[in-house]
């Protein structure tokens, strides 16, 4: 064990702190993506897939809240076919990140059969309030959605859906936490719920979270995804972390010790 640094001290948690507050008051998009912009976006492309960077704030489907939302601008990536490319999956508005695209049917199919099976391999970073008892471990909890007169979410659930998470801490300080999530399902909320029930929910977090850990944007960004579409050469993209995100691994990277090496 022990590259975890626990807090030491009121310093630590305050120069943390104090980093965090500069946040912005949320992560969300409140400017209309620009095709240009969709376009940067791109971080793989192929006869099959296309995989962007979404960015923070931007619901991928239309809702009673969120008449703006990234399938209004999928023309821009036609680039020649017939069509817009498709969601092959979803993330959550305020998640920024790897998504992948399918360019026709064909492409959807085996995307689906990929994600389906838990053949696609993601990794997340977040960042949490709270500090792991252990540097890795793997969270198996079965999750399912409840409703009622104030909306859905989803709760650890021993009769719902199976749910594993691997992770692993990749720097602490200040009694928060920089996280790598490796989701081996992929359940809405998945992440968020699972975080929470072990004692350190995702910053940001409005459903899971409590207290001050509820306040700002949510830090949470799929890294990196693998698409094994040809076993031989499969498909593997990273997004850089957000302004909003990069602030916070600084802040942990100044307040904590040196973080481990990527995997």
């Amino acid at each position: 064990m022990s590259r975890i640094d626990r807090p030491r001290g009121p310093r630590r948690r305050q120069q943390l702190t104090v980093a965090l507050e500069r946040l912005p008051a949320d992560g969300r998009v409140t400017a209309a993506l620009s095709e240009a912009d969709l376009l940067a976006r791109v971080l793989h492309v192929d006869p099959w897939v296309i995989v962007i960077d979404k960015p923070a704030g931007l619901p991928v489907h239309a809702g009673p809240t969120s008449p703006d939302h990234l399938e209004r601008y999928l023309g821009a990536l036609a680039m020649g076919y017939a069509g817009p490319p498709q969601l092959a999956h979803r993330l959550d508005r305020d998640t920024s990140g790897c998504l992948a695209l399918g360019r026709h049917r064909r492409a959807l199919r085996r995307l689906g059969a990929l994600f389906e099976s838990g053949r696609v391999a993601k990794t997340y970073w977040a960042v949490v309030d709270g500090v792991p008892e252990t540097d890795a471990g793997t969270i198996d909890q079965p999750i399912s959605k409840v409703s009622d007169r104030r909306g859905w979410r989803m709760v650890a659930d021993p009769a719902g859906r199976s749910a594993l998470t691997d992770y692993r801490v990749l720097a602490s300080g200040g009694g928060r936490s920089w996280i790598e999530f490796r989701p081996r399902t992929g359940r809405t909320h998945q992440l968020r719920v699972h975080a929470a029930m072990m004692g350190w929910p995702i910053l940001g977090d409005g459903f899971y979270a409590e207290g001050d850990a509820r306040e700002g944007p949510l830090l949470l960004h799929a890294r990196s995804l693998t698409l094994p579409l040809d076993p031989a050469a499969p498909i593997h993209a990273e997004a850089a972390a957000p302004p909003h995100v990069q602030t916070a691994l600084d802040a942990l990277k100044a307040a904590g010790p040196t973080p481990l090496p990527p995997r």
